[in-house]
């Protein structure tokens, strides 16, 4: 809200219909983030398999090996998903609303590829070749229009649904207690763990700016500069051998 009153008095300013921004001399509320829960890699796993026979399982399969938000795995159609390229495009979200369902752009305005790991490739394969069959059975024939990630009970998902299922399930399978988002978080993290350039984590979650990702994922980066400081010196001290060598 800060933000939005700042921004729009700056505009009055420059529209002359003010003469300075009041906002200016006020100081910003503090940002409180809720605590990031992570799985790690084998954590991730046990989730994925776990969700196996549910209709939960590809949402949780693209949040945690694409890094979707939920309104975009809400909003994936199959003509998103070029299975010949390996990758999948982001280009549209589901927002749920007091008023209803509306589709909307990605949040951060425009829309995003995402390259998919092989592992999704084979699951989303036989996914689309189980939801036909099953499709099929009611006397419906899938198509590319056609969402992704359906209910139980063949629609599409809604947001706030999609997050009361997955909060259910968590709850039953005795797994570690972590949000759905959580595992758009655990994507990010195995990402960054695993020397990925936090500019292709933006470009995989979305963010506007590599800023967004580097603030939210700060937990990550003291590992990948020791990482970084032992690759230097591996490289100076090899230069440094061979001179020594080459004078010898």
């Amino acid at each position: 809200m800060h933000v939005l009153l700042k921004s729009a008095l700056a505009q009055a300013v420059k529209w002359e219909m003010l003469g300075r921004n009041p906002a200016d001399a006020v100081k910003p509320p503090k940002v409180e983030r809720r605590p990031m829960r992570v799985l790690d890699a084998e954590g991730a796993i046990a989730l994925i398999e776990a969700a196996r026979p549910r209709a939960l399982f590809v949402p949780i399969l693209l949040s945690v090996l694409c890094g979707l938000r939920r309104g975009e795995v809400a909003a994936l159609r199959w003509h998103d998903v070029d299975f010949d390229l390996g990758r999948l495009s982001v280009v549209a979200s589901i927002e749920q609303t007091n008023e209803g369902i509306r589709l909307k752009p990605p949040k951060s305005g425009r829309s995003r590829p995402v390259a998919l790991p092989a592992l999704a490739i084979e699951e989303l394969r036989r996914h689309r070749l189980k939801q036909a069959e099953d499709l099929l059975r009611l006397g419906i024939r899938q198509s590319d229009e056609m969402h992704v990630c359906l209910q139980p009970n063949h629609q599409p998902w809604a947001p706030r649904t999609l997050s009361g299922a997955f909060v259910r399930f968590i709850k039953a399978s005795g797994l570690p207690r972590v949000r759905l988002h959580d595992l758009r978080h655990s994507h990010a993290t195995h990402l960054l763990a695993a020397n990925v350039h936090p500019k292709i984590v933006q470009e995989r979650l979305g963010h506007a700016n590599i800023g967004i990702t580097m603030d939210i994922y700060s937990h990550v980066m003291p590992g990948m500069q020791d990482e970084a400081a032992s690759r230097l010196d591996a490289v100076l001290r090899s230069a440094l051998a061979k001179r020594r060598n080459t004078k010898g």
